[in-house]
């Protein structure tokens, strides 16, 4: 992928590219739907989501290895406060997990297989899929395949890194389109300037 590919495709070429004739008004809403989303999921208001939702992501993973490290070293497994903090950075790892796969599966349905143009989200993918079965599974079941958990959670701190890429990215073409617009409107200044200078003459 290209460094200054975007991650997801350009709302009004993943509308163009899934372009279907109008059968009704039922398939009309469906594809304001869909293009609604692409908007939505491109916008710079879900990136801040999705970085606070790995913000607190992470700072639970960080406060579930602190608890077990801090616990084990002083031999405190069984004070009554480490079992429900530890259970509670569970319910939301779980609780999170679930958000990133609507986060998928939404994204799935407003941009089609043109989502996986990108490796980042097949990668992403399959951390998020492996990630939601492993965490119902260990949340009463498995406990021994937590740490996996663990590992996999961890590579949110590379989507907050991508996340914040593109977020800057976003920014960069702003600060394009605007200097663009300034340069044409200093070219119009000056070609104004200069008739009139030579009506003067």
């Amino acid at each position: 992928m290209a460094d200054n590919q975007p991650l997801l495709p350009h709302p009004a070429h993943a509308a163009h590219a899934h372009a279907h004739p109008h059968s009704g008004s039922a398939h009309a809403r469906i594809q304001q739907w869909r293009r609604n989303s692409q908007h939505y999921l491109a916008s710079k208001e879900k990136h801040y989501l999705i970085l606070a939702l790995v913000g607190l992501d992470v700072a639970a993973i960080l406060t579930e290895i602190l608890v077990s490290l801090v616990t084990c070293e002083m031999g405190t497994e069984n004070e009554p406060w480490v079992d429900p903090v530890l259970e509670a950075t569970k319910i939301i790892g779980l609780v999170i997990s679930s958000l990133f796969l609507a986060e998928l599966l939404s994204s799935l349905w407003a941009f089609g297989w043109d989502f996986f143009a990108s490796w980042f989200h097949c990668f992403d993918t399959f951390v998020i899929l492996v990630s939601f079965v492993v965490d119902v599974l260990a949340h009463g079941v498995l406990e021994e395949i937590a740490s996996l958990v663990i590992v996999l959670r961890l590579w949110r701190v590379v989507k907050i890194v991508e996340e914040m890429s593109v977020g800057a990215e976003e920014q960069m073409e702003e600060l394009e389109a605007q200097v663009k617009k300034l340069e044409r409107e200093n070219a119009e200044l000056e070609q104004r300037l200069r008739a009139l200078e030579a009506g003067e003459e």
